[in-house]
């Protein structure tokens, strides 16, 4: 096999947030769902984006965050995601090659417009994210580089975008494609909501042998398996995946790798500020690690060293110099 042209490529939403603090009493009055993320149409975008506070906009999805935490440990990355040719789209693109990460796919002519996420951030950290997919939808197969998953050690797939049946198609074309080349191929399964449209597409794959990492949190664990006890529901998959990583909030992760089993305590922060992205950020550190080798317990440190930092402000890309922080703190 040969040497890779990239650690990590994803394939994933290509969405910009759009950040804003709020109270727990506007959460309320506009009807979201706390904590949850909710897909809206483009009407709701518009009352809802009405209706917030000054916000900030930054290129965002799940997998994109990933990256964007990967490239900043110094991996070697590309984005595979749909934008539309209108300003939103060029924010994302600038965005995300400033960040280092290749990105080669064509904007999309027409309606509808780029993704975006509205966040309403509370004073307990907790991101309510209310996301329009808009163009992100429409990713064709043609869109991929063959050549680049075949050539990349991990592809990195986000369960968000599993939901239209476009960028489905294009998931799987790549998930033969990388598997074909020996490659590894790692899956977000994103949010509990995703589970109970699309579980029993996930559990084909999972048991057709497809997946080789899969990223969970404890309730989305619990969604895939229907399994509410954490560890009895982390073993069912130990013969069935070869890496299976759980987040698990404020009692740190755990992972089961080819028979090992490591488990690593939350990175302590003096204040959660915003959730958005600590999962994104733990599986950058996660494949950071795994791609260069290093054994399960590190690979679960340095996703926790990721997750802490982003929960520390507000934003779902790292703002502090994550290669010397995780130098701080492995040594």
């Amino acid at each position: 096999m040969t040497a890779p042209s990239f650690d990590v490529i994803a394939i994933g939403n290509a969405i910009v947030d759009v950040m804003a603090p709020c109270s727990d009493e506007d959460i309320t009055r506009l009807g979201l769902a706390k904590g949850g993320m909710t897909l809206i149409d483009p009407p709701r975008a518009k009352e809802l984006y009405d209706a917030m506070g000054p916000a900030r906009e930054i290129s965002g999805g799940s997998a994109a965050n990933t990256l964007a935490g990967l490239a900043a440990l110094g991996a070697s990355c590309a984005f595979i995601g749909q934008v539309a040719d209108d300003q939103l789209g060029e924010v994302f693109a600038h965005d995300i090659r400033a960040g280092g990460i290749a990105f080669a796919t064509p904007a999309r002519a027409g309606e509808p417009s780029t993704a975006r996420c509205l966040i309403f951030v509370s004073p307990d950290g907790q991101r309510t994210m209310n996301t329009f997919l808009g163009a992100s939808q429409f990713l064709p197969a043609e869109a991929l580089d063959p050549a680049a998953i075949a050539g990349a050690a991990v592809l990195y797939l986000e369960g968000y975008l599993w939901d239209p049946e476009e960028p489905r198609a294009a998931m799987r074309r790549a998930i033969a494609t990388a598997r074909g080349a020996g490659r590894k191929v790692a899956f977000t399964l994103s949010d509990a909501f995703v589970i109970s449209r699309h579980g029993d597409d996930f559990r084909a794959l999972i048991a057709a042998g497809e997946i080789d990492i899969l990223f969970a949190n404890e309730h989305e664990l619990a969604a895939l398996t229907g399994i509410e006890d954490f560890h009895e529901g982390i073993a069912s998959l130990a013969d069935k995946v070869p890496t299976v990583v759980v987040t698990r909030s404020e009692k740190g992760a755990y992972a089961i790798s080819e028979g090992a089993h490591a488990e690593v305590a939350a990175e302590p922060i003096d204040k959660v500020i915003d959730t958005t992205g600590a999962g994104d950020l733990f599986a950058a550190g996660f494949l950071f690690g795994f791609t260069r080798q290093r054994p399960l317990e590190e690979c679960l440190r340095l996703g926790a060293i990721c997750a802490a930092e982003v929960i520390s402000h507000y934003g779902a890309r790292p703002e502090a110099d994550l290669k010397a922080l995780v130098a701080a703190k492995l040594g």
